[in-house]
């Protein structure tokens, strides 16, 4: 399962760099508002040092990453909602997507224009929170007349028409969809309405290059991660260990699309585990708590279909002894079955039926 993360925020905030130099892809980036004017979508690698590790035991002909899809759309400004910017019409496209991320300007430049005249965090992302509500009351405004119309013959759409109702004015307040007390299963009533403010959320405070590293006051309850998109468009253009002398240089351990990615995959409750052998060592992605059939299902639905065993070793056992030989000489590669619960690292080996 591949990660899919949307991209919000005002014009000129720094999504498009921070965009193209997380995905390394030549999306536009320009000092005035609405110079995205087409989503840009990219693919990109998870970093994982695992991966590598693992790879040199096995020498596979190839390390495939887990991956996350990034969607950066048009800047959203204040009025969004009723046709102001361009934002808005692009707002479909990161309705199916996991995750959203809310890039918020810290950073202090004054050839960069700001549409509200200058940057303040906590205004700024008012405004964006104000724009998806708003973008999702006119979804459930334009759900409500269908709903109302079939409601009076299903017994369950009329449970689920109450259930949006009373969403609806909850929203009307101010309120974001996800902080809407409710249970699992009406959550899941709700899903084909794809809300916005329904999903994770994470922030992003593009920052000066020397505020990399800094902890910064949370946002609606929600702590930003510090990027600076300059840093990491700079880190784009260098190799490997030039980057990492860099970040050192910075006094940051890991780039911001690691970083990033590690907050997003615990932010959606998901891990990794791995399969390692002489074609490729590959990182699969799975919800924290997935048992071991769903896993292999992961890679292929027969795999799920026929489960029998997985052979599995812990990361850490597999590095340090050495590899499947040496977890197997050791007694560390153990053979579990369906109720199994994958953690974070495992090296794996389905077996199964045709």
């Amino acid at each position: 399962m591949a990660l899919s993360i949307g991209i919000v925020g005002l014009p000129n905030v720094g999504k498009s760099t921070l965009f193209t130099a997380l995905t390394r892809k030549g999306g536009l980036a320009a000092n005035y508002p609405f110079a995205t004017i087409e989503p840009n979508i990219g693919i990109v690698p998870v970093p994982d040092e695992r991966l590598t590790q693992l790879a040199k035991i096995v020498n596979p002909g190839r390390i495939v990453p887990a991956t996350v899809e990034f969607v950066d759309i048009a800047g959203l400004v204040r009025g969004a909602n009723s046709g102001e910017g361009l934002g808005n019409k692009f707002l479909a496209n990161i309705r199916e997507t996991d995750a959203i991320i809310e890039v918020v300007r810290y950073f202090q430049d004054d050839e960069v224009t700001h549409v509200e005249g200058d940057a303040d965090p906590l205004r700024d992302s008012e405004i964006i929170k104000t724009e998806l509500i708003l973008a999702d009351l006119g979804t459930i405004e334009r759900a409500l007349p269908r709903l109302q119309k079939e409601a009076k013959r299903d017994k369950a759409i009329a449970t689920k028409l109450e259930l949006i109702e009373r969403l609806q004015s909850w929203m009307n307040e101010g309120n974001r969809a996800v902080s809407f007390d409710m249970t699992d299963e009406e959550r899941a009533l709700l899903y084909d309405l794809h809300l916005l403010t329904m999903k994770p959320l994470l922030y992003v405070a593009n920052v000066d290059e020397d505020q990399a590293g800094a902890t910064l006051d949370p946002i609606d309850g929600v702590t930003p991660i510090p990027i600076s998109a300059k840093v990491e468009a700079d880190i784009a253009e260098m190799s490997e260990e030039e980057a990492a002398e860099f970040l050192s240089a910075l006094g940051l351990e890991e780039s911001g699309l690691a970083r990033l990615a590690r907050e997003a995959y615990k932010l959606l409750g998901l891990q990794s585990f791995f399969t390692a052998g002489e074609m490729e060592v590959k990182a699969w992605t799975i919800p924290i708590g997935a048992k071991a059939p769903q896993a292999a299902g992961v890679i292929h639905t027969d795999f799920e279909k026929g489960f029998i065993k997985a052979e599995t070793a812990g990361y850490s056992d597999y590095v340090g002894l050495g590899g499947e030989a040496g977890c197997k000489t050791a007694g560390k590669l153990r053979m579990e079955g369906k109720e199994y619960v994958v953690q974070d690292g495992d090296v794996m080996h389905f077996r199964f039926n045709n």
